[in-house]
């Protein structure tokens, strides 16, 4: 497979992408030589390779799913500029 200008045209088209005929001409053998590197790939046999979704095992380290307050209150209203009754105090806005 293999592109040539009006396709790098038309696709500079479809994504709305404004080039110049020198950067049609500079693409059309950069985009030659993708093709053909994923044309080389097809080529490999990988009939025998398992499936993976990452290249070294890995597993998620998660928490317990128990639903807790975080026991930290008193630390986050230490930063509170007005605590009142283990909440963040406000000034009243609506009269």
């Amino acid at each position: 497979m293999s592109v040539d200008s009006a396709t790098v045209r038309k696709i500079a088209s479809l994504a709305r992408i404004a080039v110049t005929d020198d950067q049609v001409a500079a693409m059309v053998p950069e985009l030659n030589n993708i093709l053909g590197w994923i044309e080389q790939l097809g080529e490999v046999d990988t009939k025998d390779v398992a499936p993976m979704t990452a290249v070294i095992p890995n597993t998620l380290r998660l928490r317990d799913d128990i639903v807790s307050d975080g026991n930290v209150r008193d630390a986050v209203l230490a930063n509170a500029p007005a605590p009142e009754h283990g909440f963040f105090g406000v000034p009243k806005v609506i009269e």
